[in-house]
């Protein structure tokens, strides 16, 4: 036997024995725990809302939103079927109301995002407090806070459910529990967050009590005015159009701890530059067409298409006319971490 054999056996020998002490040699794995750059074990994707939409109808008659307590088709990423992940880190979904329902009050420790996608005139209240949405509004739900959602309109309505899932998992760090009633009672004026918060000025002796914004319905009518203003100031970032972050006004970060939200315009037959970042990002069009490059992949996108880049993927939008698109990833989290990274280059 060669010499080389010799020492192959003597290794497979020593891994088996000192896997009896649920160890293993960090040498066999290290190139794969430690890579040299990202390497994502999930993949780019596309929802087509006309081909989802149906889908969305057919569960309403199927289950009710009181049976279901969310009904929601999960949009889950190819390559990590049976995860109910879109990324490792993040969970999305389409969520419907139809016409005269309650989704039932309940809380966990989960962070959740809604943006409004299809629809208007339905409700949703968090900790007493009732707010009316509208499409291309960005709603939160902050950790541990009761909330249910009603739709008092003709109308169903649909959103996109963001919800840090995953990584709540992964700290075995859950919690829920259900509400006494279908609705809770409605202790402030609807209006109440927004007059007290969303002015650019804060009650003179306000304290905040968690990391999630004191606002809880950021409107699109807000939104796309300052995008407008943002566009009339100057040139596009070559990267990213027109682009902005949600904020939570006590601090100045994201209204959600675990979830970083976004909105940018894309102007009429923008491409934008190569593009890459660690945080992988979802995705919904709200105004406009186009297509993006995401990698080796090209996915063509109109209004309310969904679609999720990859971390540290090339990514590259263009727009055929002006276009919107609201976002969100885990890039809170990598920057308090100091792992955030991106490449304007796209190399």
């Amino acid at each position: 036997m060669s010499q080389s054999a010799t020492r192959n056996n003597a290794r497979r020998d020593f891994y088996e024995r000192i896997g009896g002490l649920s160890m293993a040699p960090l040498w066999e794995s290290l190139h794969q725990l430690v890579p040299p750059q990202p390497a994502p074990k999930y993949q780019a994707a596309h929802w087509d809302y006309d081909k989802v939409r149906p889908y969305l109808m057919e569960s309403g008659s199927l289950i009710t939103a009181k049976e279901a307590v969310r009904r929601v088709l999960i949009l889950e990423n190819p390559a990590m079927q049976g995860s109910a992940c879109i990324t490792p880190s993040l969970y999305a979904g389409l969520q419907l109301i139809l016409p005269g329902e309650v989704a039932p009050s309940h809380r966990h420790t989960q962070s959740a995002l809604r943006f409004i996608v299809e629809g208007e005139g339905a409700y949703t209240a968090v900790d007493g407090e009732r707010t009316i949405m509208h499409e291309g509004d960005f709603v939160i739900t902050p950790t541990w806070t009761w909330h249910d959602h009603g739709n008092e309109s003709k109308q169903p309505m649909v959103w996109l459910d963001g919800l840090d899932i995953p990584l709540v998992a992964m700290f075995n760090a859950g919690f829920a529990e259900n509400g006494e009633s279908d609705e809770q009672a409605v202790t402030a004026p609807e209006g109440t967050s927004d007059a007290k918060y969303a002015s650019g000025l804060l009650p003179v002796d306000w304290k905040p009590s968690r990391q999630t914004s004191p606002i809880f319905n950021y409107p699109y009518a807000r939104t796309r005015e300052a995008l407008a203003g943002l566009a009339k100031a100057g040139a596009p970032d070559p990267c990213h159009g027109y682009k902005l972050r949600y904020v939570n006004p006590a601090s100045g970060g994201a209204p959600i701890a675990t979830m970083g939200t976004f909105m940018q315009l894309l102007p009429k037959g923008f491409t934008t530059a190569p593009y890459r970042c660690t945080d992988g990002t979802v995705f919904s069009v709200v105004e406009g067409s186009g297509e993006s490059v995401i990698g080796d992949k090209i996915f063509r996108w109109k209004k309310r298409d969904h679609f999720v880049a990859p971390s540290w993927a090339k990514v590259e939008h263009r727009a055929d006319d002006e276009a919107v698109l609201f976002s969100f990833s885990d890039r809170p989290v990598q920057e308090k971490l100091d792992l955030w990274r991106e490449d304007r280059g796209g190399r």
